[in-house]
């Protein structure tokens, strides 16, 4: 099969791509939007997918579960259970793009590139993709944290986070939930993602607990997204209800962004430079706008 990668524009007619100035304008975010994304550091309730467009990819999606799956060595990180605790499960990948078309076209869908841009406030380029997914009844928890914390192999901070659902989310099954304002704390240490659901308390200022103690629970339809900034303190809990609770990440940055290490950025790439933009065939150019983001 091939590696998807190697393929920086649509392959598939799964997502409309606007021809026209005023389709284009017609995808924007409102200025009020914009606004509560940079004083609450989350904006969500974006709808970015339809049905038809879930059911691609749910179908995608089922393949990855197989043990024999196709294009399995194409995978940046496969954690078919990434928990702590035997009796959860937390399905955790990086890399889906580069196995199939809808997850590698789904980068290249003009609503979310528009968001994107305007919330950098630039020109959008491929980070990397994140699966996770939350089997019924015993689905795993994914524990408070920052996402730059575990990204501070590139740099300035310029990066942005897209949590898209594949089925509605909601509290009981394991929602997003955020806690507003937190994008303006410091860089916080790195917490085992899929372990003890609190392990950031015991470094937290007396200010900073009293505003982790009221999360957000951020509940959405399917096809609908959140977006947050990269320190945005986030995580969810787990999934006790007869149903699944998968989603797709989309974690992107703006164009000009920098390695900050000689290392591989994703695991079975060649490295960047230290100093040199995140560019070629695994960091591709998303989007550029052709006017000032408003």
């Amino acid at each position: 099969m091939p590696d998807y990668s190697e393929f920086h524009t649509q392959i598939t007619d799964l997502f409309d791509w606007p021809d026209t100035d005023e389709q284009w304008r017609a995808l924007e975010l409102s200025r009020d939007q914009v606004d509560f994304f940079h004083e609450n550091g989350y904006l969500a309730g974006v709808r970015l997918l339809s049905d038809q467009q879930i059911d691609f990819l749910k179908n995608e999606l089922n393949d990855f579960f197989e043990d024999d799956h196709e294009g399995q060595e194409l995978w940046h990180e496969y954690h078919r259970n990434e928990a702590t605790d035997p009796g959860q499960v937390l399905f955790h990948a990086l890399g889906a793009w580069r196995l199939r078309p809808g997850f590698h076209d789904v980068l290249w869908n003009a609503p979310f590139v528009v968001a994107a841009s305007q919330l950098l406030g630039g020109a959008v380029r491929f980070w990397h993709d994140q699966l996770f997914c939350k089997p019924p009844r015993h689905g795993g928890v994914v524990a408070w944290h920052q996402d730059y914390s575990y990204w501070t192999r590139t740099t300035p901070m310029q990066h942005l986070t897209c949590w898209i659902g594949l089925d509605d989310s909601h509290v009981d099954n394991g929602c997003l939930n955020y806690v507003p304002g937190s994008h303006r704390w410091q860089l916080l240490p790195t917490t085992d993602l899929a372990g003890e659901m609190n392990g950031l308390e015991h470094v937290l200022t007396e200010e900073q607990l009293a505003q982790f103690s009221a999360p957000v629970a951020i509940e959405l339809a399917a096809g609908e997204c959140a977006f947050h900034h990269p320190l945005m303190v986030h995580g969810s809990f787990a999934n006790t209800t007869p149903d699944p609770r998968r989603a797709l990440v989309l974690n992107v940055c703006r164009d000009g962004v920098l390695s900050a290490t000689n290392k591989e950025l994703l695991a079975g790439i060649p490295t960047v430079p230290k100093g040199e933009k995140l560019d070629g065939q695994f960091f591709p150019l998303l989007f550029q706008p052709k006017a000032k983001i408003r």
